[in-house]
């Protein structure tokens, strides 16, 4: 039996939080086009969804708190310099490029075969970057 007297996170669960600009505009692409489902509203300023099993937290931007001093929410500032992204391993990437296409995500370029696997990439509406990715046996 493993002990987790000393595991801070027993029962919890990880949630990514992204900063949007536009809560509709993101709420319509997050829900519409990647299919995720919503949780919880809070009163326009975030938005709660499961997504693939994870959580993601939309919200939008903020200034400093009294539990985060000196720290700042903000949308990407610059889209071509990436700090955080997802990665999405499908089963067939071009497949999955085109229902993705037809619901409205704008790739950056379409699949490449890059060694073991063939990926693309899209971004959200706030330049938040995501990868499809296809392990090529």
């Amino acid at each position: 039996m493993k002990d987790n007297q000393n595991n801070p996170f027993e029962d919890s669960a990880l949630t990514t939080i992204l900063v949007v600009s536009d809560m509709a505009k993101s709420k319509t692409f997050y829900t519409d086009v990647l299919g995720a489902k919503i949780f919880r509203e809070y009163g326009g300023d975030s938005l709660v969804l499961q997504f693939m099993g994870n959580w993601l937290l939309l919200v939008t931007p903020g200034g400093p708190t009294e539990d985060k001093p000196d720290t700042h929410f903000v949308v990407p500032v610059v889209k071509n310099k990436v700090s955080h992204a997802f990665t999405i391993r499908v089963r067939d990437c071009i497949k999955s490029y085109g229902i993705l296409i037809e619901k409205g995500a704008e790739f950056i370029t379409p699949p490449f075969e890059r060694g073991s696997e063939t990926r693309c990439f899209f971004r959200d509406p706030d330049g938040h970057l995501f990868e499809i990715s296809e392990y090529n046996k």
